[in-house]
């Protein structure tokens, strides 16, 4: 992913846990501008709830998740993400994160 987003222009944190993602984002020490997260992160947070928490404090952050469990997007998802099913090609996430950011701009 981190590759993905690179190449397409974009600046990324990557971080090993949900835990390390949500600490970043509420340090408030950086600006971001978007949550791309797969949904199984290991022990602890998992996507969907990274999302949440997120949400709690910005109602319309852009998130996009990718995930092999698409099904489960409609009921664990935040309303207005985006979903990027598992296998993709690199041009997908560019284009799912780009849509949102050119909308809220």
């Amino acid at each position: 992913m981190d590759r993905a987003l690179t190449d397409g222009g974009f600046a990324t944190d990557m971080v090993s846990s949900g835990e390390e993602a949500l600490a970043l984002f509420m340090g408030g020490d950086r600006s971001y501008n978007a949550l791309v997260t797969g949904v199984n992160l290991g022990p602890g947070l998992n996507g969907w709830e990274v999302a949440n928490r997120i949400r709690e404090k910005e109602p319309v952050f852009p998130v996009i998740y990718t995930t092999a469990y698409a099904e489960d997007w409609a009921s664990h998802g935040v309303p207005n993400s985006v979903l990027v099913p598992k296998p993709f090609a690199q041009s997908q996430l560019v284009t799912a994160l780009s849509n949102p950011l050119n909308i809220s701009t």
